[in-house]
């Protein structure tokens, strides 16, 4: 059974309520209509009893009728009773003289004939202290019955009428509240298929609707960017993975074309081992950072050991460029709660970076901050400008200032490093202060 819309289900809550709130004013209105009706029956045959009563009088210990100028009209709704004998009766029905006189004989009562539609009230004649009989008057219910009928019926047309309005009219809002959300929803998935720079574009937001929207353009503008982002990143990921390959390659190529010298094959074979080196590491900390982001059980590495390493890599750059190349060992040792070949590939491009910028002196020093390892990479080179503090990590950019060492690089380095940080729940910063760079590597404690 498939499951009702949300305009479905707004539709049958709003319908219901108000069912049942007309029920419940219909019910009401018609029991308070029949109390009504009931105490005003009451009155009125009250009142003719008493008005019979005023008219009596006492003579002799019997009781008289005297004459009044509404006589007719009075009799013709009471009893007159005086001790056994009827005085005065109305023409009626069998039935209903036989139960004036059963009352005639008690207090004053109320007593009702179904069967004639009629009710009766009994109330005795007191003279002296002494009762000497009674006057029963009686009142026809069928004009109450006839009102609290023709009230019944026409509350609940009345409420039949506005439930039906209500429900058409509540249809009508649902649905012209609700079209522009199904068409946004068939907008939004078009442009996910064809063209992700599409918006809704509604203005500044003045309702819940265009309030959606602009959540929704902001959502969208960061999956288009995260997106274009991810796609930059791949292909230039891709050129990372391509330039060891194709080294490779090209090295046993030249090697296999003329026969060499053995100092000119192991010359070879060293160039294509270093480059198959370069290519496992990224593929090691791309798989580790792929394990980070699904959850998987994490290691565990030294953070000394993980900055010797990163500097052995970097120790080419550094010893072609004549520069010191320093990592300062903390007092205690200290755990990374990743993996080494993760580390080592985060830490590795910002010593690179620094090796690349620095004019003599480079050095890697370590600390505790909380729950958090930390690595200074500093350099003595020209330092990073204000504006590109947060641009150098983006894919493809480099930084403007020259580094006067002939040296250039696809601007992928520190970008993968931070991307990797992150899917380690750690970050890469760069901080002002003092000469040159900078660069803060922060990776969880074990």
């Amino acid at each position: 059974m498939r499951r009702l819309g949300i305009r479905h289900r707004l539709l049958l809550v709003v319908a219901t309520t108000v069912a049942a709130s007309l029920a419940a004013l219909v019910a009401g209105f018609n029991i308070l209509l029949a109390h009504n009706l009931s105490r005003d029956a009451d009155n009125l045959v009250r009142a003719r009893a008493a008005a019979e009563l005023g008219q009596l009088r006492a003579q002799h210990g019997r009781l008289a009728v005297g004459e009044a100028p509404d006589d007719a009209s009075a009799d013709a709704q009471v009893w007159i009773f005086s001790d056994v004998r009827t005085l005065e009766a109305p023409r009626t029905t069998g039935q209903v003289a036989a139960a004036a006189r059963r009352l005639s004989r008690g207090g004053h009562r109320f007593v009702d004939i179904p069967s004639a539609d009629v009710r009766l009230y009994a109330a005795p004649a007191v003279f002296g202290g002494r009762r000497l009989g009674a006057v029963v008057a009686s009142v026809s219910l069928a004009p109450y019955e006839q009102t609290r009928r023709t009230a019944l019926i026409g509350s609940l047309v009345f409420g039949g009428v506005v439930l039906a309005l209500v429900a058409l009219i509540a249809r009508w809002l649902l649905a012209s509240s609700l079209r522009p959300v199904a068409r946004m929803t068939r907008q939004a998935s078009a442009w996910s298929e064809q063209d992700l720079d599409q918006r809704f574009r509604l203005g500044e937001p003045h309702d819940e609707l265009t309030e959606l929207a602009g959540t929704l353009d902001g959502l969208l503008d960061r999956l288009a960017a995260s997106l274009r982002r991810e796609q930059r990143f791949s292909a230039e990921l891709s050129h990372e993975l391509r330039t060891p390959l194709a080294r490779v390659l090209a090295e046993a190529e030249l090697a296999l074309r003329r026969e060499r010298s053995p100092q000119e094959y192991r010359a070879a074979l060293e160039l294509v081992r270093r480059n198959a080196e370069q290519l496992s590491r990224t593929v090691d900390a791309l798989v580790s950072a792929a394990r980070h982001e699904a959850g998987a059980r994490r290691g565990t590495a030294d953070a000394f050991a993980v900055a010797t390493e990163a500097a052995h890599a970097c120790a080419g750059i550094a010893k072609e460029r004549a520069l010191d190349l320093a990592v300062d060992e903390p007092a205690h040792p200290i755990r990374l709660g990743i993996e080494p070949e993760l580390a080592e590939r985060i830490l590795q491009p910002v010593v690179e970076n620094a090796c690349r910028y620095g004019r003599r002196n480079v050095s890697i020093s370590i600390q505790r901050e909380r729950t958090a390892v930390v690595y200074a990479v500093a350099d003595d080179g020209p330092g990073v400008a204000s504006e590109e503090r947060e641009r150098i990590f983006e894919p493809g950019v480099r930084g403007k200032v020259d580094a006067g060492n002939g040296a250039s690089g696809s601007g992928l380095g520190l970008a993968l490093a931070r991307r990797l940080a992150g899917s380690a729940a750690g970050d890469v910063e760069v901080v002002a202060g003092g000469p040159g760079a900078r660069f803060l590597v922060r990776l969880p404690m074990a």
